[in-house]
């Protein structure tokens, strides 16, 4: 199969970086920079779509579904990087939001080859998940086109989830796979084709939004604190009573107390001081109010 390099954006030369080589190093930087710079500005663009793709993975997850991201190298590592940061972030389970790339865990650290070319391997990966139709598939790749994401989109069609994708061409043979797509275009990288620069920053930028967004919509965010964070290092559970008492204006004393009363949960920690209730007490209410902490103290007024 012969690509054509020339039609895709991500893949032209720069006229700004034509002669980055001469520069001397800080003049090099400043221009990295100033490319850096555009890349929220083309994702300001996508706005739209990429809150569309937030509801939809609200919508999956209330319905017992999860997220699913493929991509093969740059795309699919950050796809498995926002993934992991899920459980100790937000107290998810580990496989509500799951990270997909071509030729497996060893590709995370080193390129396997021709794994990104196999349709049938991003439709098998997607089968070895028990994926189907209440999930939400997000298909990643820079050029738009990469082959094992192609297939992890179709078979997700076939069995008719959700299916979105985030890439910088446009007109790309994904766009036309995906109910919903994400397309910053970022222009020509600094160094061409090197899309784990501009791009791979505009995916970062996009999944971080999908996830963050998600997360908040589903009760897992309190004001702008992460109150549903397991404790898993001394960072952690410090950062814990941190939450607990910016949320209440208590006493590190009193935080301390209530976080052991509720078993090193922050929600249930918060509930029962704003509501002046006990972890039990605590715990049903947020139970009745679908786990969001505002809901669960207004529930107890």
């Amino acid at each position: 199969m012969t690509i054509n390099l020339n039609t895709l954006i991500t893949e032209s030369r720069n006229p700004a970086s034509a002669r980055i080589d001469e520069l001397s190093t800080f003049d090099m930087l400043e221009v990295i920079n100033g490319e850096d710079k555009k890349v929220a500005i083309a994702v300001e663009e996508t706005l739209p779509q990429v809150a569309k793709l937030v509801d939809a993975i609200v919508l999956a997850f209330e319905q017992g579904g999860r997220l699913i991201y493929t991509g093969a190298g740059t795309s699919g590592r950050l796809g498995i990087l926002d993934a992991s940061e899920c459980p100790p972030t937000y107290g998810t389970p580990a496989e509500q939001v799951v990270g997909l790339i071509a030729g497996g865990h060893k590709a995370i650290l080193k390129a396997v080859e021709n794994a990104e070319d196999n349709v049938k391997l991003g439709q098998q990966d997607l089968v070895d998940l028990n994926f189907g139709p209440k999930d939400v598939l997000v298909g990643i790749a820079a050029s738009g086109r990469t082959p094992y994401v192609m297939g992890a989109m179709q078979y997700a069609k076939s069995v008719g989830a959700t299916v979105g994708c985030i890439c910088c061409n446009p007109n790309a043979p994904m766009v036309d796979e995906a109910d919903i797509a994400i397309t910053p275009i970022v222009g020509p990288e600094v160094v061409t084709g090197s899309s784990r620069m501009k791009a791979g920053t505009a995916q970062k930028l996009v999944l971080n939004m999908l996830t963050t967004g998600a997360m908040i919509r589903t009760g897992k965010v309190y004001g702008n604190l992460m109150v549903d964070v397991e404790a898993t290092n001394a960072k952690l559970v410090e950062r814990q009573k941190k939450i607990v008492m910016e949320a209440t204006e208590c006493s590190r004393e009193e935080a301390v107390e209530a976080l052991d009363a509720a078993n090193g949960h922050c929600k249930t920690a918060i509930v029962m001081i704003l509501a002046g209730v006990s972890a039990p007490e605590a715990h049903e209410l947020l139970a009745s109010s679908d786990g969001f902490t505002r809901r669960a103290i207004n529930n107890a007024q």
